[in-house]
């Protein structure tokens, strides 16, 4: 394993930024932070309608691998849910990837929405508004809303550990990797015309149910962002880019005219890279590709590893177009390129090493959503990859906001461990060491080994639950593999 410092080691500001020399980054940092009414990261955000947001922080929509079979939340998912009302961010986006239709789950306990489970996804909305009420008090400036998906490739409906993948087009590195084989049919025009119809009528349940906001989901290999890279792909939802992006466009078609007042977002990996793979070394390696350009990767630049944000700018101008202001940016998958989605020093333990000083992989992301703000400063950019940041989040975040970078800096895995590091950091209280997310990847390696989501290393709670025990003896099998 390199020897990348940690960042727990860095321990003044100074040492902190010695280190993004060293490594040649520009990712902005302030050493002082400023809190109350002035701090950068207390502004309020108004959206082009009016409505209000209360601060610069957001949840990121996660899953918890911890639905019933049904698609219905159970107390797990309640709790996560109490703790994203309970952080102190006052946009949450989407809360959890909730699955359009059965077969295009990732997991059998994802959460679906459905005629079947629409009061229980309003209840679970409720709870955690009112945790948000019972501690800070009003609620009209927090926005809540629901990510809308199907799983594509990564499809796992009706087993934990079987592959039922509706690939949109025969990916020649992905379909060896995955073991997907050569007479897969890709899913036929029909079936996305019919899937485009469920994405509708589960927008018109999610505005039931209480929701400000869809995320038409564009991101980490599902299928919406799988779409957007079928170059060769035939027919109406492949090839050009106005091709590639007609799923998008229908959908949200169908959901101006039979969902009016809905908003809608998008949650996009505005760039990827060629699948990685462990070397001899069990470091991270770029899976070698035949031909001279990689082709299969949007916003990549044909390298394999390199960025080319023509395309993702193209995107962007499309969401203003069809009137969506809302875009949270993250990059890649965490199936098959994790180090460039979420950076983190020790890899889920079916994984490979870190090719690079994890702080690569946030700069990477920052100057991304940086670009594309820039290019687009009249929509509302939400960043990712910032939780390997770990105590000096706040100050990142705070520097990012100050100088638009991004309008809303997104809390993921951070938050499982450390729910209200946003209330904390707002109030200017000194960030609590002993809950702060390592990024030990145990929140990955647990549903890849059938067990649910969560921080089983630093939340008491999962600590203490019998999967915990389960958990460390699949890390054992998986290192001894």
């Amino acid at each position: 394993m390199p020897d990348y410092p940690r960042i727990a080691a860095l321990r003044t500001p100074e040492a902190f930024a010695a280190r993004l020399r060293a490594l040649g980054l520009d990712l902005g940092f302030d050493a002082e932070m400023v809190s109350g009414a002035e701090a950068p990261l207390a502004q309020p955000y108004t959206l082009r309608d009016g409505t209000g947001i209360g601060n610069r922080f957001c949840v990121l929509a996660m899953e918890g691998w911890d639905g019933t079979q049904e698609g219905r939340p159970t107390e797990l998912t309640e709790r996560r849910w109490r703790n994203f009302g309970l952080s102190g961010s006052k946009l949450i986006w989407g809360g959890e990837a909730t699955a359009v239709q059965p077969d295009g789950r990732a997991n059998p306990n994802q959460l679906m929405i459905t005629p079947a489970t629409v009061g229980d996804l309003a209840a679970l909305r409720r709870t955690l508004v009112d945790a948000h009420r019972e501690r800070f008090g009003a609620t009209d400036d927090l926005l809540v809303g629901l990510q809308l998906t199907h799983s594509g490739r990564f499809c796992k409906p009706t087993s934990w550990t079987r592959l039922e993948p509706r690939i949109a087009y025969h990916h020649p590195l992905l379909d060896a990797k995955f073991g997907i084989a050569a007479d897969t049919p890709p899913i036929s025009d029909d079936y996305i015309r019919r899937l485009i119809e469920r994405f509708v009528v589960a927008a018109k349940l999610a505005q039931q149910a209480g929701f400000a906001f869809v995320d038409v989901k564009h991101c980490h290999g599902y299928l919406g962002h799988e779409l957007l890279s079928a170059r060769t792909r035939p027919g109406p939802y492949g090839g050009s880019f106005e091709n590639r992006t007609r799923y998008l466009r229908e959908i949200v078609d169908g959901i101006r005219t039979e969902v009016p007042g809905l908003g809608i977002g998008v949650r996009v990996s505005a760039f990827d890279f060629v699948p990685f793979q462990p070397g001899p070394d069990g470091i991270g390696v770029p899976t070698p590709f035949a031909g001279e350009t990689y082709d299969y990767a949007f916003g990549g630049d044909g390298t394999g590893t390199g960025i080319d944000l023509t395309e993702p700018f193209a995107f962007v101008d499309l969401l203003a177009e069809l009137g969506i202001e809302l875009v949270c940016v993250t990059g890649g998958s965490p199936y098959y390129v994790p180090h460039i989605q979420r950076p983190a020093l020790f890899p889920p333990s079916d994984g490979y090493g870190p090719p690079e000083d994890p702080l690569a992989g946030v700069a990477r992301q920052v100057w991304v959503t940086a670009q594309l703000k820039q290019h687009r400063p009249d929509l509302c950019f939400v960043g990712s990859a910032y939780s390997y940041l770990q105590e000096w989040l706040p100050n990142v975040a705070q520097a990012i906001v100050r100088t638009g970078q991004a309008d809303f800096v997104g809390l993921g895995r951070m938050v499982l461990p450390y729910p209200d590091i946003a209330a904390d950091a707002l109030d200017g209280r000194t960030l609590d060491r002993r809950r702060i997310c390592r990024t030990f990847s145990d929140c990955t390696t647990a549903p890849r080994s059938a067990l649910p989501s969560g921080c089983y290393p630093l939340d008491d709670f999962y600590k203490q639950r019998p999967e915990k025990a389960r958990l460390d003896e699949a890390k054992r099998k998986l290192k001894g593999a």
